[in-house]
């Protein structure tokens, strides 16, 4: 056996790039051609049924205006039932031609087998589901009080993409429907402090590859997305801590995102619907953060290093221990080029909440 895995060793490396030097032009041309022809005939929302969870706020949100002004039948998801009427209401008066709001938790199996069954027997289909909720960690995993913490994150941001998916799937496959998953860029760039919540994403990731091979031409097909740093509630400072309790802190999104540049929920929300319509495989957005994957693949001890550098060591002379992505943060003018206003400060009502 060791004979056979030296040989597969020596064998496997030179025929797999030899063969790869020689597909990957054809692959190269025919996902061209492809792209091509899904932006000329792309799929017509006008009527259709797209249910989208984690719709009240951030990327959700804008999906489902996206839908709406093509004309969908909306149906939104979220625990935080006054929010989501408010964007039901706006939903209608952008183009969709009805809106349900559901008042659910995706972390809990029975509610979404019910909002799933409720809108197939209301519309008697479904067409896409837009599976989106997330809760953002804020602490190392070393910090984390008891394991209670790590499985909340866990059952939201993974457990809730997976559970309505699972009982969408037989509706998807009579309407040859799609799935689009919003994933995260951390499903294979290691932000600090946010490692549960990393391994979720990419547990979601993988798991969406997988069913896709598994259901082959069954439904319309998956589009995975993975977003960077975009306008939402959780870059906001909206986190999990350390005791499993959902807070505002503006100092700790500060470390935790450093002067990065922030994409605005609208324009991310436009590249997801208009890549879901064309049938894309995947949306990176923005575009630019692929390069890292490259250092991910390639030199991944200079992406650690960085990373550390960057969010973890801290500052010489700073008595708070802050790293360099907080300090970053300081200079004046820093987040007027680098956050779009709604992300700029924790809103009032927050403040007081936490203050409380």
């Amino acid at each position: 056996m060791d004979l056979v895995q030296g040989i597969l060793g020596f064998l496997v490396p030179i025929v797999g790039f030899s063969a790869l030097l020689v597909i990957w032009p054809a692959v190269t041309f025919r996902s061209v051609a492809l792209r091509m022809f899904n932006a000329l005939f792309s799929e017509n929302m006008q009527g259709k049924v797209v249910l989208i969870t984690g719709a009240s706020s951030g990327i959700g949100e804008q999906i489902a205006y996206q839908y709406a002004r093509k004309g969908a039948v909306l149906v939104l998801i979220s625990r935080r039932e006054d929010k989501l009427r408010r964007v039901a209401d706006k939903c209608i008066k952008k183009g969709a031609m009805d809106v349900r709001a559901i008042r659910a938790d995706v972390s809990k199996e029975e509610d979404c087998r019910r909002f799933v069954e409720d809108t197939v027997d209301h519309y008697g289909r479904l067409d896409h589901l837009v599976n989106n909720a997330g809760v953002l960690q804020g602490f190392k995993f070393e910090e984390a009080e008891d394991s209670h913490v790590l499985t909340t994150i866990w059952a939201i941001t993974f457990w809730g993409l997976i559970y309505p998916t699972l009982y969408a799937l037989e509706h998807l496959k009579r309407s040859k429907g799609r799935i689009v998953v919003v994933s995260s860029v951390t499903s294979w760039f290691p932000q600090p402090r946010m490692s549960i919540y990393n391994a979720a994403k990419a547990a979601a990731f993988n798991f969406f590859e997988t069913v896709r091979i598994e259901l082959g031409g069954s439904i319309g097909g998956i589009t995975i997305v993975t977003p960077a740093f975009v306008e939402s509630e959780m870059l906001m400072g909206k986190i999990v801590n350390k005791r499993g309790a959902v807070e505002w802190q503006e100092d700790l999104r500060d470390t935790q995102l450093g002067p990065a540049p922030v994409a605005y929920a609208e324009e991310c929300a436009k590249a997801i619907v208009r890549g879901a319509v064309r049938r894309h495989r995947y949306v990176r957005y923005p575009y630019w953060t692929t390069v890292m994957l490259l250092y991910r693949i390639f030199t991944p001890e200079v992406l650690d290093f960085l990373l550390w550098l960057l969010f973890l060591r801290p500052m010489p002379g700073r008595k708070d221990g802050a790293p360099l992505s907080k300090v970053l943060t300081e200079i004046p003018g820093v987040k007027t080029i680098f956050y779009p206003p709604s992300i700029r400060n924790i809103p009032p009502k927050q403040q007081q909440s936490k203050a409380a």
